[in-house]
């Protein structure tokens, strides 16, 4: 590449880029969470910095004074947040004498959600500039003290792009569903059995029957008070599921994106008899893809989650072309309602050679068996 050499920079906020000059490098199909204004809402609202454990450390890329390319990253001190899970990691080096954090962690915060990592300047060589962050990641995660640089949830050509600069490769999967050409509801229905057809027109019926009613607010409904109506909710679900869950999101967060980020917002809410918001989840639309993220109940009603989680989305897809919804990490029984698995890949580089090379052969036996799982599925 000719011109001035190429640098990196280490960005402590989002908003050192201007958000046009960010947002020129998402593609048309790049996650609506590497938009500017998603990433600065969390830094503004206090959800990642400070005493979080997620604090920012932007990769950024530059030719001169052109910008090349961008990744959201974060110092990490722990490893919650992630849904790449990697707890047994940081016990294997302690075991090992290894210290493991602080690490580097290229993602979207607490969004298990697949997308570009790496933003690219548009008319760059994709695969050229992503390996060259990832050399740049390794060098600057030394000179930082962190033991490991770790990228989650890239599609896969970036993920093995990645690979190709000396990342190891992890496979996963989560539940994904894909239209298909419906239109209708009963146009999804129609891919099931008469069993499973039967299973799930009576468990829509069952939240019917409780006096429920379930929509997806347009953007111009999503108000204050539904904002937080909607924290509410999810503050709920992260008290009563501690174990496994924190409550990083704030109500600032939820509050901001009523203004600036509206027009991505397709919160779902659930209504009792009296018109009060008993149940939520919150979805975020971007092109042709639904993503689902944090859902919450304040009653105990038969088949509420999945009529709001799962059926409230297919609905708005097939109703609005959408056509694939990822619902979020976890869920088998998301397999009976029309979610198939579906691969999610992350990469990461390990600075001490000994635990380097003995996570390379457990990742390979993984890749492995998650392909392998996937694909009887077929």
């Amino acid at each position: 590449m000719s011109g001035p050499p190429i640098t990196l920079r280490i960005l402590e906020r989002v908003r050192e880029i201007q958000a046009d000059a960010w947002d020129a490098l998402l593609g048309e199909d790049s996650s609506p969470f590497m938009e500017h204004r998603w990433l600065d809402a969390l830094e503004e609202a206090g959800c990642v910095g400070g005493d979080t454990g997620w604090i920012p450390a932007h990769l950024s890329l530059w030719q001169g004074e052109k910008l090349l390319a961008v990744a959201p990253s974060y110092v990490k001190g722990h490893s919650e947040g992630e849904f790449v899970f990697d707890w047994s990691w940081a016990d294997f080096a302690a075991r090992a004498g290894v210290r493991y954090y602080p690490k580097v962690v290229v993602a979207v915060p607490f969004t298990p959600a697949t997308g570009d990592r790496v933003l690219v300047a548009p008319g760059e060589d994709r695969a050229e500039i992503v390996r060259t962050v990832a050399v740049a990641a390794r060098s600057w995660c030394s000179r930082a003290g962190a033991s490991s640089v770790h990228v989650l949830f890239p599609r896969e050509a970036e993920a093995r792009a990645w690979e190709a600069a000396g990342y190891a490769r992890r496979d996963g999967f989560q539940f994904h569903w894909f239209r298909e050409g419906a239109a209708s509801f009963d146009e999804y229905l129609a891919r099931f059995s008469s069993k499973q057809r039967n299973q799930i027109k009576r468990e829509v019926r069952g939240v019917a029957s409780a006096g429920i009613a379930i929509e997806t607010l347009s953007p111009q409904r999503h108000t204050l008070e539904v904002a937080h109506t909607m924290h509410a909710l999810y503050a709920s679900t992260i008290d009563k599921h501690g174990v496994w869950g924190r409550l990083y999101l704030n109500e600032r967060f939820f509050e901001s994106l009523i203004d600036r980020y509206r027009d991505r917002l397709a919160w779902v809410v659930a209504r009792d008899e009296r018109g009060e918001i008993v149940a939520g989840a919150f979805n975020v639309v971007r092109g042709k893809r639904l993503y689902g993220r944090y859902w919450g109940t304040r009653v105990d009603v038969p088949y509420l989650h999945f009529a709001v989680c799962y059926y409230a989305g297919v609905r708005y897809c097939v109703e609005n072309g959408i056509d694939v919804f990822e619902p979020g990490a976890g869920g088998e029984h998301k397999r009976a309602r029309g979610f198939v698995p579906t691969m999610t890949h992350s990469a990461h580089w390990i600075a001490d050679a000994r635990l380097r090379a003995a996570l390379g052969q457990w990742l390979e036996g993984e890749r492995e068996r998650v392909r392998a799982l996937v694909e009887d599925d077929e």
